[in-house]
């Protein structure tokens, strides 16, 4: 039986403008910062620096949880994409995308498709992630504007 793929897709506003956006997401060090992950790292060992670019590998901790993505896609103030590669999935692909507004401001849209290795988890893992993401969402808004804050609650925690 093959594997079903798994989507979500989460949403939020920040009154910053795409360019802001675009960059705290391709600047990885300041994801501790606006989300519910407690560090990261470069695929070397080091500390990310300055824009990430595609190719370059970032390692997430949050927790016990250890996530490996890969940045596949960037588009300038629109879009950036990647790729987890390790992890509870056979395959994930997640994309944020930036939208400038009329009334100003940037709307974000967090989406991903996936394909857990346990079968018939999707439905659990589809529940989850729609509840972590929208707070990476909320988190990556307000901290786009220069509001702070992370994503999590008042642990970290999604």
């Amino acid at each position: 039986m093959p594997y079903t793929p798994c989507t979500y897709s989460v949403t939020a506003h920040s009154p910053a403008k795409p360019a802001a956006v675009f960059g705290v997401l391709v600047d990885a060090a300041t994801w501790p910062a606006w989300s519910a992950i407690d560090a990261v790292e470069a695929a070397d060992g080091g500390v990310p620096e300055g824009p990430q670019q595609v190719g370059d590998v970032r390692v997430f901790r949050t927790g016990k949880a250890i996530a490996h993505e890969r940045i596949v896609e960037l588009v300038a103030d629109r879009r950036f994409v990647y790729e987890n590669e390790s992890g509870p999935f056979r395959s994930y692909r997640g994309t944020v995308e930036l939208a400038g507004t009329p009334q100003g401001g940037t709307d974000i849209t967090w989406s991903a498709v996936f394909e857990p290795k346990p079968r018939f988890s999707g439905p659990f893992w589809r529940w989850y992630l729609t509840r972590f993401m929208q707070r990476m969402v909320n988190g990556l808004a307000a901290y786009a504007d220069g509001g702070g804050g992370g994503g999590g609650d008042e642990a970290g925690r999604p």
